[in-house]
C-alpha cells in the first residue's frame, strides 16, 4: 500500500460528500411525487388486498388443517 494514498482519500472525502449531496439534490428535483389522493387510493387498495389474502389463507389453512387431522385420526385407528 502506498504511503500517501490513504491520506489523499481522507482529504478527498469532503469533496466527495459535497458531490454526492449535490447529485442527490438534483435527483430529488426530478422525482415525480404522487398526489395525496393517489397515496390514499393506493393505501386503501393495499389494505383491502391484505384482508382478501388473509381470508384466503385462513380458509386454506382451515381446510388443510382439518384434512390433516382427519388423516391422522384415520391412521391412528388402524
Amino acid at each position: 500500500m502506498e504511503e500517501g494514498k490513504p491520506l489523499a482519500q481522507v482529504q478527498a472525502l469532503p469533496a466527495r460528500i459535497k458531490e454526492y449531496v449535490g447529485d442527490l439534490q438534483a435527483e430529488m428535483r426530478r422525482v415525480t411525487w404522487p398526489s395525496r389522493d393517489q397515496v390514499q387510493t393506493t393505501t386503501l387498495v393495499v389494505i383491502f388486498t391484505v384482508f382478501v389474502f388473509a381470508a384466503y389463507f385462513y380458509g386454506v389453512d382451515l381446510i388443510l388443517g382439518r384434512g390433516v387431522s382427519r388423516l391422522f385420526e384415520m391412521l391412528a385407528q388402524k
